[in-house]
């Protein structure tokens, strides 16, 4: 879809190729395999509220959580943004958090000011993957905050 407005594309889907590599991510996030920031997120289905689980990207800075919507406004971002809580897990531990979608505004200066220093922290490689990742997937969240806030939804993720 297009926004009117902005001449934006808005993703409600992941690509077929991510959505395909899903599970095998999940099963090796749940072996213990470190794969950079990505946690699971598990969340209750907005409709059926049954447990959905899929891999995020987490990124921390100074003790605090955000997750962002690389795709767009898809199933997982609706049903946190339903639900308002969710389960991260790591390395078999589980955390409950709650999640509060940050308005527009408040996403822009995250893209700006939090997640765009955060890539160019990175470790090499991790910087290098990054960029390339949003280069593909998402331009706009290393080079226009405003049109990622506009388009990909941001949560805070909060000890419960």
């Amino acid at each position: 879809a297009t926004s009117p407005n902005e001449g934006t594309t808005i993703m409600t889907q992941a690509p077929s190729i991510v959505r395909r590599s899903n599970s095998l991510t999940s099963r090796l996030l749940r072996a213990g395999l470190p794969m950079g920031p990505n946690l699971l997120l598990t969340v209750r289905g907005r409709t059926s509220g049954r447990p959905r689980t899929f891999p995020v990207a987490v990124v921390e800075v100074e003790g605090r959580r955000w997750i962002a919507g690389a795709y767009g406004d898809v199933q997982w971002t609706r049903n946190l943004r339903a639900a308002g809580e969710a389960d991260l897990e790591a390395k078999g531990h589980v955390e409950h958090v709650r999640a509060r979608e940050l308005s527009r505004d408040e996403a822009t200066v995250w893209f700006r000011d939090v997640f765009q220093p955060y890539v160019g922290r990175l470790p090499f490689v991790g910087r290098l993957f990054g960029r390339a990742f949003f280069r593909l997937v998402s331009p706009e969240f290393m080079t226009d905050p405003e049109r990622a806030a506009a388009t990909r939804p941001v949560f805070e993720l909060t000890p419960a």
